[in-house]
């Protein structure tokens, strides 16, 4: 008999960089560990699926941090950039990206301006029933 295979859920509401670096580091690792990953974008942090949402992505100014110097600090440490996060999350096959259908038409949001990476556009009952069958959840 198998074993159920583990899922984890993600729900992304912000779409600044000191958010969107954990969302892609776990959703990233988790297919290493046999975790099946759903990520659910919505209000700003699809934002971050947007064409060019990622390059664009910055940390909050209340942080009193400059988005360039961390880039920088993230390069010389040689960790992944957010579109290396994504195409690592993607390549490995493992892990679903959802648009949430209901911010995109508040935010008049069109599909034509999305990544191609996004898997499906999705409202809230198809979210749900991923996300009541996952053994772990996180709103980031």
């Amino acid at each position: 008999m198998s074993e159920k295979k583990r899922k984890m859920v993600l729900m992304v509401h912000s779409g600044t960089m000191d958010k969107l670096i954990p969302v892609f580091l776990l959703a990233s690792t988790a297919p290493a560990l046999d975790v099946e990953t759903h990520l659910f974008f919505t209000f700003w942090g699809l934002n971050a699926l947007k064409k060019g949402g990622l390059e664009n992505a910055k940390l909050p100014e209340w942080m009193g941090l400059d988005t360039d110097m961390i880039k920088k600090r993230m390069e010389n440490i040689k960790a992944p950039t957010l579109q290396k996060l994504l195409q690592m999350c993607v390549e490995s096959g493992n892990v679903k990206i959802y648009a949430c259908s209901t911010t995109m038409e508040l935010m008049n949001i069109k599909k034509e301006e999305l990544i191609p990476e996004v898997d499906s556009i999705l409202g809230a009952a198809s979210f749900l029933d991923i996300a009541l069958d996952a053994d772990f959840s996180l709103f980031i």
